[in-house]
Parts: structure tokens; sequence; C-alpha cells
């Protein structure tokens, strides 16, 4: 008989590579259309003038020009009002 009890199963094996998240054009930076400015899951930053969000939640230019980021007063759903970025292209 063997003295070896079976191995157990490995619950935390598999890797995924990450999903290359966050801003890609900082505030003063030059855009150009369809450019890509910040990758997000959820709309923690909003999309404002002269921008455009995908399906996926990423905000892209709609038009050439500079980024900027803003802070802007947001009501929720619940009625409480919080505070969110705004990405804008001028």
């Amino acid at each position: 008989m063997s003295h070896v009890k079976a191995g157990g199963t490995a619950k935390n094996v598999h890797d995924s590579p990450g999903q290359r998240l966050g801003v890609k054009l900082f505030g003063g930076q030059q855009v150009k259309t369809g450019q890509v400015i910040v990758r997000q899951v959820g709309m923690t930053k909003r999309p404002g003038e002269g921008t455009f969000m995908s399906r996926n939640f990423t905000i892209h230019a709609a038009k050439d020009g500079v980024v900027t980021y803003t802070k802007r007063r947001v009501r929720l759903f619940s009625g409480r009002s919080v505070a969110r970025t705004e990405v804008t292209v001028q």
C-alpha cells in the first residue's frame, strides 16, 4: 500500500494579464480625434465637451485639441451629490 495521500486541487492557479487601464493622456497634452484619453472600468471619470465614451467606458477625443480635467459635482440616483472628474478637449 502506498503511504502518500492524494494531492488536493489548486484553486488559485489562473493568471490573467493586466488590462492596462488608467489615464493615457494627462491635462495639457495634445490629442487627435479618436485617440484614447482614459481606459477605465465603470464611470469613474466622465466625458465632457469634445469627448465621447465607448461601450467599455473608454473616453475618446471627439476632436483635436488639448486635454483638460475638472472636478464636477454629480447627483447620484440616491440623491447624494459627489465629486467626479470630467474630461474635456478644447
